[in-house]
């Protein structure tokens, strides 16, 4: 009956086993290219371990230990291979697979057979010869791996037998070497892999200030676009921008860390910034915005064709000029928009044709005039203006205001992002194209884009703050909206429309549903307001149009201030009018600097350009400085380590940053299909001083907790109680397992995101 029941076992898990087979074959096969990848990432890793692993191996083996298995990633076993007397022997899933006769009485079983004797699937090759004491090991789990030494054992404390050759009857700096040689291997391996890397080169994102946050410690200090970073905490070799990002999340609390840059015109300043926490990001930050170059990002090709149908521009193209004024750099191109009172601009761009030629291309892009707030000011955008004239409303994106914030898309839980998961998957089934479950969900909003709001309730030409007391007065009541709204020929026409003003739950204002910004193309004037410290309120009556400044017709409010930027420190006067009959003007003496122009320009077309960041290279000029550059980045990545893990214990890093096995799976395969070889050379560098610093932690089982182990041995002449380390040693393994599944959890809500 037993052999029936073990013959029918045995069976089941053939079955099993081979569908699983053929599950994973037939993915091979449908997907080669990204198992190529996978492999990839698996050798990359499977490496990483092994030089940990080797470590141990090699000292045991020179201090004459015993060691029984050496493997790759942790059990089940997936293949053992062991010599023999009669061979090699090799198995396969012994665990999954075992022989018949191991299912049979557990009481009549050899309680000492041979590890290598166990499992059905398992063949012997090769010429006889003396038997090895080591099986080599790859496990089913593509995580860890350990060597397994006689004598020793990771749950609980070491096993007592008379062997010599045990672990436990060596002395205590014998046993410290071999444990410590697991992480002194892996910091002499990303030593090595980083010289690798930077013998080949490797193209990093610089240590240049691309932008800065509004309000942030970057912003109030004054750092600018363009400034790049030459020395931070005292380190000036081989910085690149992650050093700053480090360099904020690592410092004390209240710590003022010292910033020197070199500005755009090579003069150099020190900055003292302290890091705080910026929105919901939970690192802390200075503020600093990484840079990004002129280059246009790779696109696929529904998007390559969105982007070229709306800015002209296509995947790899490289702006070199804007309207004929050569950029260097992206924080340039931005800073000449920023200036480019017009209505558009004409970009200048680079294009490689597939036969390598080079082609010039000129594309013109479109702008509008939005409210200005100053970062470093109190500066409200109610008070933006042109010397005292505010322009009147402008609907851009428009949308249907949700009931709550949560149904905003960058907003959605897990729960709402895996039904329209399920419904994609449905649409693509039911021949639906891709996106069409949001056309069916989301109505179409009253407002359009271009609408210029000429009246608003009562209130005509409403300012930016007088919309927003009606729209809180009619909370959840329907609004009466005039709109100047163009139609198909271009005709302009009044348009009424009716909105229901709501607040959503989780918001503290009241939306009607659109992003307003200043109507440039029409120079009516919706107020005038006294400027603090600036021009007084000008005597222009609401909804007149502005006809010339100083003698010069104008026709929208970019010729207004291109003809006042012509009179720096001079009086000049503006003429208005609002009918045939009902007409003026006024004086007004413009500041020399001409500061209360208190508006700026925004290109949309170039905000959804994607640029790529901006890369340097980074290279040694021989091996020498290769070891040299390595040697510094594997202890810049060991101090951030263990910095980072004091941060965290001090509350100060947020366990949402921690990153584990699925999240550092997921950047690695990212990296092999989306980067050059080097960057996940590079990355395995940063992996093995990762490795090194984790298992050197105090906490046993980790190496670093079992020398501790070793240090209270020695300090008091004998080991501690086998209890005492069962005890520790299972409560370590607890605790990190939970934080293995805490990580876990975080690194698939990450790729939910």
């Amino acid at each position: 009956m037993t052999k029936s029941k073990n013959s029918s076992s045995k069976f089941i898990r053939l079955i099993i086993f081979v569908a699983f087979v053929f599950v994973i074959v037939s993915l091979i096969i449908r997907h080669f290219s990204a198992f190529g990848n996978v492999l990839l990432v698996m050798v990359g890793f499977g490496a990483v371990v092994l030089v940990h692993e080797f470590g141990h191996f090699i000292i045991a083996k020179l201090t004459n230990i015993k060691v029984e298995a050496f493997s790759i990633f942790m059990p089940p076993i997936l293949l053992g291979i062991k010599r023999t007397e009669e061979g090699i022997r090799f198995r396969i899933l012994p665990e999954i697979f075992p022989k018949e006769d191991e299912g049979e009485d557990e009481g009549e079983k050899d309680k000492e057979i041979d590890e290598s004797d166990q499992g059905a699937l398992n063949f012997t090759i090769g010429k006889k010869g003396k038997s090895g004491e080591t099986e080599y090991r790859i496990g089913l789990i593509p995580f860890g791996g350990f060597v397994k030494m006689l004598g020793q054992d990771d749950v609980g404390a070491a096993k007592n037998s008379d062997d010599p050759r045990s672990f436990a009857n060596k002395p205590v700096h014998i046993r410290a070497a071999v444990i410590a040689a697991g992480v002194v291997f892996n910091v002499i391996s990303a030593v090595i892999i980083f010289m690798i890397a930077f013998l080949i080169g490797i193209n990093l994102p610089p240590a240049v200030v691309g932008g800065v946050i509004p309000n942030s410690p970057a912003a109030l200090a004054g750092l600018k676009p363009g400034d790049e970073i030459i020395e931070i905490a005292g380190k000036s070799k081989d910085l690149d921008f992650s050093n700053i990002g480090i360099a904020a999340a690592l410092s004390g609390k209240d710590e003022k860390v010292p910033i020197k840059v070199r500005h755009t015109d090579n003069s150099e300043q020190t900055y003292h910034l302290t890091a705080t926490l910026i929105d919901d990001n939970p690192m802390r930050l200075f503020g600093i915005l990484q840079a990004e170059s002129l280059t246009v990002a790779q696109l696929n090709e529904k998007d390559a064709n969105e982007l070229y149908a709306r800015t002209g521009l296509l995947p790899n193209d490289k702006i070199i000029s804007v309207n004929g004024r050569e950029v260097r750099g992206h924080w340039e191109l931005m800073e000449i928009l920023k200036e480019s009172y017009v209505p558009e601009v004409t970009l200048t761009a680079e294009r490689t044709n597939k036969d390598k030629s080079i082609e010039i291309i000129d594309t013109q892009i479109s702008s509008l005039l939005n409210f200005i707030s100053d970062p470093n000011s109190e500066l409200d955008p109610n008070e933006s203006q042109i010397y005292s004239i505010v322009p009147r409303l402008l609907v851009d994106s428009p949308f249907v205001v949700p009931d709550s914030i949560e149904e905003q898309p960058q907003n959605k839980g897990i729960k709402a992002k895996i039904l329209s998961l399920f419904k994609r998957l449905g649409n693509k089934f039911r021949g639906k194209p891709e996106g069409s479950e949001i056309k069916e969900s989301i109505p179409k909003p009253p407002l359009q884009t271009g609408d210029v709001i000429i009246a608003i309730g009562d209130v005509n030409d409403p300012t930016l703050k007088e919309l927003r007391e009606i729209v809180t007065e009619y909370e959840n009541k329907e609004l009466p909206v005039t709109v100047l709204r163009a139609d198909s020929n271009g005709i302009e026409n009044k348009t009424t429309v009716t909105v229901t003003p709501k607040k959503p739950k989780g918001s503290n204002r009241v939306l009607i549903g659109f992003t307003p910004v200043l109507d440039a193309n029409h120079p009516v004037v919706a107020d005038t307001i006294a400027v603090k410290n600036g021009p007084q309120k000008l005597e222009i009556p609401r909804g007149a149009t502005i006809t010339s400044v100083d003698g010069t017709p104008v026709s929208n409010y970019y010729d207004i201030i291109k003809e006042i930027k012509r009179y720096p420190g001079e009086r000049i006067t503006i003429d208005w009018r609002i009918d045939e009959k009902t007409a003026g003007n006024v004086a007004v003496n413009i500041d020399k600097d001409i500061r209360y122009i208190c508006v700026q320009p925004i290109f949309p077309e170039i905000e959804i350009i994607p640029f790529k960041p901006l890369k340097r290279l980074y290279d040694a000029d021989g091996p020498i400085e290769a070891i040299v550059m390595g040697f510094r980045r594997t202890a810049s990545f060991i101090t951030q380590t263990y910095v980072t893990l004091r941060r965290l214990i001090g509350g100060l890093v947020s366990p949402k940053n921690l990153m584990g096995p699925v999240g550092i799976m997921t950047i690695s395969y990212q990296i092999v299909a989306e980067q050059p070889p080097v960057y996940y050379v590079y990355f395995l560098g940063l992996i093995s001083a990762v490795i090194a610093v984790f298992n050197f932690l105090p906490v046993p089982p980790l190496d670093g907790g079992l020398i501790l182990l070793l240090i209270i041995e020695k300090i008091k002449g004998s080991p501690i109680s086998e209890r005492v380390q069962t005890i520790l040693a299972y409560t370590s393994w607890t605790l990190i397992l939970a934080l293995l599944i805490y990580v876990t959890f975080n690194d698939i809500l990450r790729l939910f995101n």
